[in-house]
């Protein structure tokens, strides 16, 4: 039997179910969810219900109602196959607003999902299960979260352990079955993941006739992750009208298969990029669907790194970081952060750097958010090496594995 590795979001899903009567997991298909929901502390001896089953399903649809009538704490899994049961369970929790009845699970997010008119405002908490990050592959999933620590002293351990990030790391990304190596062939699975994705997931979230411009879209848009969302360039490039690209870039959002990250506009400098940043949910589905094979000398492998280290720390800030948001800082042609963290009303900026070595010009954009914002408490420089440096004040290198811990 595969090793189950615990999960960064788990002692937080648990917590919420003690307080709300509905948690929903969301999140990428093959992300782990229903192992997840099956092998996770607090969680496993839930009664277990997947729509995959043909036979749940059948039953769900012939009487939701009672389906959800169980006393007891129950957990669906691919809830969106069967959206009449959301309001079962809607009607179940205003007759008796216990915490913890339903735990439901699925592929998309259900707030987009056409047919799902019922959003459970009030009764259900969301959350997202991201690939697997370097924590959890890690097993350091009971520590708490670098960035976190610094956020919260204003000081980097004394003591760091860190290792160098490898092209590698990079091309397997956190989908569970290519990072834990459970597969030979990294490119024939997402091969599959492909397939399955284009010819069951599209067509189930949206009635697309056109699955050849949709693949063409998402490898278009694999190619600009970590880059500036500009959705009537990226329409031209695909040959599609405004219109499409939409309803295909909110498609691609709904399945998680893409996610946005916000410019940070709270401060007073002029010029401001208001556009947001685009970026694949795995640094691997991303080297797959742009084709690279080799990322050493591939001129994507900035764009590629960038959204490896994104992916881990969007997962640690949904884990263990709630309250946290997350955004990057642009003043066009001047200066630039990969990274901004605010949580309440201070936050930390996090510039990237891949190599093993950086220069005086690498901090100009961090320093120049540290003067123009005065809630910043901390900047890192976060390259690939091994040894934490300070570099002024509030200013530090740290090495990007320990700055993922």
């Amino acid at each position: 039997m595969t090793e189950y590795y615990n999960r960064d979001i788990g002692s937080t899903i648990i917590d919420a179910l003690d307080e709300m009567p509905v948690v929903v997991i969301t999140g990428m298909r093959q992300t782990g969810k229903s192992t997840f929901l099956q092998n996770q502390k607090g969680l496993k001896n839930r009664k277990y219900f997947t729509f995959d089953d043909f036979a749940h399903l059948a039953a769900a649809k012939a009487d939701p109602d009672g389906f959800v009538k169980s006393g007891e704490p129950i957990t669906i899994d691919e809830v969106q196959k069967c959206p009449d049961v959301l309001t079962a369970i809607k009607r179940r929790v205003d007759k008796s607003r216990k915490a913890g009845q339903f735990l439901l699970s699925g592929s998309a997010n259900l707030a987009m999902l056409k047919g799902v008119s019922e959003s459970l405002a009030g009764r259900a908490v969301y959350f997202t299960l991201h690939p697997f990050s370097r924590r959890e592959i890690n097993g350091m999933v009971s520590e708490k979260p670098f960035l976190l620590k610094l956020f919260e002293a204003q000081q980097i351990p004394k003591q760091i352990n860190s290792v160098l990030i490898r092209d590698e790391d990079i091309l397997y990304g956190g989908m569970p079955s290519v990072c834990l190596q459970e597969v030979k062939r990294r490119a024939l699975w997402f091969k599959g993941f492909e397939q399955t994705y284009l010819e069951r997931d599209v067509r189930e979230l949206s009635k697309i006739g056109d699955i050849i411009s949709f693949r063409h879209l998402l490898r278009l848009t694999a190619l600009r992750t970590g880059q500036l969302l500009s959705p009537s360039q990226l329409g031209r490039d695909a040959k599609l009208n405004a219109a499409t690209t939409s309803r295909h870039l909110s498609l691609l959002e709904a399945s998680f298969i893409i996610y946005r990250i916000n410019p940070y506009l709270k401060n007073k400098a002029s010029r401001l990029i208001k556009s947001p940043k685009i970026y694949l949910s795995d640094s691997g589905l991303a080297c797959y669907f742009a084709g690279i094979e080799d990322i050493g000398t591939d001129p994507l492998k900035g764009a590629m790194f960038e959204t490896y280290i994104a992916q881990n720390i969007t997962g640690i800030i949904d884990a263990k970081w709630p309250e946290a948001r997350l955004y990057f800082w642009n003043v066009q042609g001047r200066y630039e952060v990969d990274f901004i963290i605010e949580a309440g009303r201070k936050c930390i900026a996090v510039e990237v750097k891949a190599s093993a070595r950086w220069e005086e010009k690498d901090l100009s954009g961090i320093k120049a958010f540290l003067s123009s914002t005065p809630n910043c408490i901390a900047a890192i420089l976060a390259y690939n090496g091994i040894e934490a440096v300070r570099l002024g004040e509030r200013i530090w290198a740290v090495p990007l594995s320990a700055v993922l811990s």
